[in-house]
């Protein structure tokens, strides 16, 4: 039985600290509405998108008026579109991005993921269709993100296909021009993807996943940076009293697994409540900390109180470190069904604090690789200068992928270089996007012969574990 305290903690979190459900994602197999002709094809998409989550947005905001806790996002994942488009070409590629736009506004969702291709290996027919089809996707969407899984423990790292997206990372900015580039912003580049993450823009649904599921993305940095503070402030009181007290990281580490615990419970907790009421298998929790724009939201925060004074400062790392691991620990105890990415987030613009130390010229783009390497993600919402060569865009995906490969972990890019900007311009998307300075990129231009060699960096020794 919850005691009075724990009770008490719980509404703390849910009216003071920012503590959501993320994203309700409902993910679907759609390999069934393989058609060789283009319009049935799109019509059994549509179709069946329309049966399954018609009821989505209605059900989660049921819930969350029941139990008082937001629920900020609801989603598509689907089947990897490349799968669908097997035999076609770039126009029914487009046709079935733009039902698939249509099919979420019909859902009223935010945002629906899965234009995917996984071409770790080699890159088939279909998968090379969504590539070549990204730009005007893309630009002639809005609700539609795409993913390339271009990397894994296994098969090493697809240079040919890392440098294809490097041409077209400039194209999709150029496309959506109008909007800073945002197109590039709902691209992601994997290494090793998850198969049922439920955050955007790198969600779809895997081969080994059920014909539908409900995953939950919960989060909470503002939760645990407040549960840091009182931890903090009693061990100060106590110390002001007389009283000897020595609070260490690792104090604080147990502090961050105690309340990741009580997040992945009320997230579970919802997600369980929404796939009962549609009649659809409850997938996984993923317990992820993903920030916003707004203030007290924030992973640089966290690692403020974790006594970092300037974000990208020595510590920086092993401070993210500290808190992936401590959010992990917390959150498996909490579930027996948790996947997805699930460990902290440092995408640039949607964090107001890290934004805000790359201004300050505290927070560079290689401290920020040297911190994805014991992260969830990567190089997340990372904003460029336009000009920034294709070749050097494709090496740092590339040093990315080599993060994920070696580490046998997730790691992901999503770069946009924005049309007309400089290094140091301020830019604004908007909403959960939030904003960011462009970053400076240096030694441009000095990659470009690793990048054309091409061909693939064969797999780590550590991949033949079998």
């Amino acid at each position: 039985m919850l005691q009075t305290d724990e009770i008490l903690s719980t509404i703390r979190m849910l009216h003071n600290e920012h503590l959501d459900v993320r994203a309700v994602t409902l993910s679907l197999n759609l390999n069934g509405c393989a058609d060789s002709d283009a319009d049935q094809l799109c019509r059994k998409v549509h179709n069946k998108i329309i049966g399954k989550a018609r009821n989505l947005v209605a059900v989660c905001d049921d819930i969350a008026e029941k139990y008082g806790i937001p629920v900020t996002n609801k989603r598509l994942a689907i089947s990897p579109a490349a799968t669908l488009l097997a035999g076609h070409g770039r126009a029914a590629a487009v046709q079935l991005a733009q039902t698939l736009d249509k099919a979420a506004a019909d859902c009223q969702v935010d945002f629906v993921g899965g234009f995917s291709a996984l071409v770790q290996k080699g890159i088939s027919d279909g998968a090379q269709t969504v590539l070549d089809s990204l730009p005007e996707v893309l630009s002639q969407t809005s609700k539609v993100c795409a993913t390339v899984n271009v990397a894994s423990r296994k098969a090493g790292i697809n240079m040919d296909a890392v440098r294809q997206i490097g041409l077209l990372l400039p194209k999709i900015a150029a496309a959506t021009k109008d909007s800073q580039g945002f197109g590039a912003a709902k691209l992601v580049v994997f290494a090793n993807i998850p198969e049922d993450n439920p955050f955007m823009a790198g969600a779809y649904m895997g081969a080994g996943e059920p014909e539908a599921a409900i995953n939950i993305g919960v989060s909470g940095p503002g939760v645990v940076d407040s549960a840091l503070r009182r931890r903090i402030e009693a061990a100060k009181k106590r110390t002001d009293a007389g009283t000897s007290c020595r609070l260490t990281l690792g104090d604080l580490a147990e502090e961050i697994k105690i309340t990741s615990f009580r997040v992945t419970r009320a997230g579970e907790l919802i997600g369980r409540e929404v796939a009962a009421a549609l009649g659809i298998e409850f997938g996984i929790v993923d317990l992820s900390l993903a920030p916003t724009p707004t203030v007290g939201d924030s992973i640089g925060e966290i690692l403020k109180t974790l006594g970092i004074a300037q974000i990208g400062a020595p510590g920086s790392t092993a401070a993210i470190a500290l808190l992936n691991d401590a959010v992990k620990k917390g959150g498996l105890f909490a579930s027996s069904s948790v996947g997805g990415l699930s460990g902290a987030f440092i995408p640039v613009s949607e964090d107001s604090s890290l934004a805000d130390a790359v201004a300050q010229g505290h927070l560079s783009l290689e401290k920020l690789e040297a911190m994805t390497a014991v992260c969830s993600v990567g190089l997340d919402m990372i904003l460029l200068p336009g000009d920034t060569p294709p070749e050097t865009l494709a090496a740092l995906i590339a040093d990315e992928m080599a993060i994920g490969v070696i580490n046998n972990k997730t790691a992901a890019a999503r770069l946009i270089p924005v049309p007309g900007a400089k290094a140091g311009d301020r830019i604004s998307f908007g909403g959960l996007f939030g904003a960011s300075p462009v970053l400076e990129v240096r030694n441009v231009g000095a990659s470009a012969g690793f990048v054309n060699f091409g061909g693939r960096i064969p797999a780590p020794l550590q991949s033949l574990g079998n």
